[in-house]
């Protein structure tokens, strides 16, 4: 295939690789892989077990190996192949979002799915099995991916696709890294004709209300909720409703300018509380100062609101944040949202970054993906360790009791039995995985360990 881009991925500068979330923190040597053919050489000699990681997006330690081999991918960047007859991308796994929206967007493309930062790696997309605002139309990620490569430490490559192994396309999409090593993968992209979202944001109170507006807009592409988790009362589970579709009026399409902020330091722990977090909740809300508005917005504050300040979490101090995802399905999705709010508004933990939003019914390729039918609910929180872990204990047990799951990826508290009744088929996937790799969620919630 021919070489048609290439660019310098971002990669952190600190020695030791973190998670988003920062939590838990471990030691683990880096071994930046370029090519393909360097999978097999940089394992001569290697114990403790490998991962291939990529931009270090995950929030927990799905990305993280304690003790062992972090298999940098953001070496292998190149974009490979693209036909714009058909939207088919071809590019190495470690090229990310960013750079393919580069390339694609001048060229009238679009990614097929994308999730709230666009600074994760091709690889990383497919490994936890993205999803998006679009998910009750396009499904997930691994939906568009149509064939990837598949290394195996034992220096085996195959070709995977839902026609050709397609036993390991299952097991690799949304199988957290552990089958083996990605080199490239094909991706189909959709076109557009501007980089303008025709934009819709509705105010609503209560579960009901979002329940009804969600109802009411599945023609439209993207849909999403911001939910104040904080207020109780008449205010309890207000937010506002926000969707979109790409605009069909022809437009400038252009590259996205690279962000200029950073959040600078760590703030102190304080920051974060229940009463700074209920004010910007209120601030947010009323800044929409009609219950509805229309505008012509931009693709990327649509889509990457937060990608436009670097490190910004550094906001939740040097302690680091945890997230909480569920998906519950339809069945018990109204009272299971409205009962895990309440728990969370009586914890006195506040999220300001607070996402609902409705999972459609189109089945992912992937046998451990993360979304089904139903809600899902996404929170971000500071960590407290002496409120923050029993309140994860408490969620996760009451998502489990209405049916629902937690997502890997956003991961750092969940327990061996929580997460072996969200996934069942863990056994079965287990099969697949490659014997030399795991990671500290992977040996968390199996007590799994790497044979070699």
């Amino acid at each position: 295939m021919a070489q048609v881009a290439s660019s310098e991925a971002e990669i952190s500068d600190t020695p030791r690789f973190e998670s988003w979330g920062r939590y838990p923190t471990f030691e683990g040597k880096i071994l930046p892989l370029h090519w393909q053919s360097d999978y097999p050489r940089v394992l001569e000699g290697v114990h403790n077990g490998a991962l291939p990681v990529g931009m270090g997006r995950s929030y927990g330690d799905v990305c993280l190996l304690k003790g062992g081999n972090l298999l940098l991918t953001t070496g292998m960047n190149r974009l490979l192949d693209f036909d714009p007859a058909t939207g088919l991308l071809t590019a190495e796994a470690g090229v990310t979002l960013a750079q393919i929206l580069d390339f694609a967007v001048p060229r009238g493309f679009f990614l097929p799915v994308t999730p709230g930062t666009k600074y994760v790696t091709l690889g990383g997309a497919i490994a936890n099995d993205i999803h998006g605002k679009n998910h009750h139309i396009a499904g997930t990620f691994g939906s568009h991916v149509t064939q990837f490569g598949l290394v195996r430490s034992d220096g085996t490559s195959m070709l995977c696709s839902p026609t050709e192994n397609s036993d390991y396309y299952a097991a690799t999409i949304g199988g957290l890294g552990l089958t083996g090593v990605i080199p490239w993968a094909q991706v189909r992209l959709r076109p557009i004709v501007s980089r303008k979202i025709d934009y819709r944001g509705i105010q609503f109170h209560g579960v009901d209300e979002f329940l009804d507006l969600t109802r009411q807009s599945q023609h439209i592409e993207y849909t999403v909720s911001w939910v104040d988790c904080a207020s109780t009362g008449k205010n309890f589970a207000r937010g506002v409703f926000m969707e979109g579709d790409h605009s069909k009026v022809p437009d400038e399409l252009k590259p996205s300018p690279e962000p200029k902020l950073v959040f600078p330091f760590d703030a102190p722990g304080f920051a974060l509380n229940h009463l700074t977090v209920s004010m910007f909740n209120t601030v947010f809300f009323h800044k929409q100062m009609k219950r509805e508005v229309r505008a012509l917005q931009d693709y990327e504050p649509f889509f990457y609101p937060l990608d436009k300040v670097l490190h910004w979490n550094r906001m939740y101090g040097k302690r680091g944040l945890l997230q909480f995802q569920y998906a519950i399905p339809w069945e018990h999705a109204r009272e299971g949202t409205i009962a895990i709010l309440r728990e969370v508004a009586k914890s006195g933990l506040a999220s300001f970054l607070a996402v609902l939003k409705a999972f459609g019914d189109v089945p992912s390729p992937g046998m451990m993906s993360f979304p089904q039918p139903g809600i899902t609910l996404a929170l971000d929180f500071p960590i407290k360790p002496d409120v923050s872990f029993p309140l994860f204990e408490r969620l996760a047990d009451m998502t489990l009791e209405f049916g629902g799951r937690l997502y890997p990826a956003k991961d750092a508290a969940m327990t061996a039995a929580q997460f072996q009744a969200f996934y069942p088929q863990w056994e079965q996937f287990a099969r697949f995985r490659d014997p030399l790799l795991t990671s500290s969620f992977w040996e968390r919630v199996t007590g799994d360990r790497p044979s070699l």
